[in-house]
């Protein structure tokens, strides 16, 4: 039985060099693959209580809906600026040299509600950050962010330290 890491495709220096880029493409093409990391990702969930899953876009869409689904919990979607047709939210977050939003439908969290947070990978984390904020506006409450890869030498843990952070692969470098 292969393990997740085995679906993991590694590409060096991509996008420049001395960069590992980690490919989520190579697991998801997979049926196996596919399957292991949602049941991995919901093992990381665990025992946690929730209401919604948010998914980031858009690698997080591809773990969120089948966790969510399988989880009998709904999806809420975090989309890039101007994708989302209702009134909205936005939360603005740096890049590594540029800013880009994020936007969240107004209704998509009510007060109160409980929310994992997915996505394919953790670097920095600010994308997840501004999203945490997203949710936090609308009255929710994030319980836990679940990543299916991170790059621990990135130090996204330390963006999102006042949350519980699973991921299911850890890789020490960047």
């Amino acid at each position: 039985m292969k393990k997740i890491e085995d679906y993991v495709r590694t590409i060096p220096d991509f996008p420049e060099p001395g960069i590992m880029f980690r490919d989520v493409t190579s697991v998801v093409r997979d049926p196996e693959g596919l399957r292991l990391a949602v049941d991995l990702m919901t093992e990381k969930i665990g025992k946690t209580p929730y209401d919604v899953i948010v998914g980031a876009e858009s690698r997080g869409f591809l773990f969120g809906a089948p966790i969510a689904y399988r989880e009998h919990k709904g999806i809420v979607l975090a989309r890039k600026k101007g994708k989302l047709p209702c009134e909205t939210i936005e939360e603005s977050y740096e890049l590594e040299y540029a800013t880009a939003s994020l936007e969240m439908h107004r209704g998509d969290i009510t007060p109160g509600q409980k929310i994992v947070i997915v996505d394919d990978l953790m670097a920095t984390g600010g994308t997840v950050e501004a999203i945490a904020r997203l949710v936090e506006r609308l009255g929710g409450e994030v319980v836990k962010i679940v990543f299916l890869m991170e790059l621990a030498g990135l130090e996204g843990r330390k963006r999102l330290s006042r949350y519980e952070v699973e991921s299911v692969i850890i890789y020490p470098g960047k």
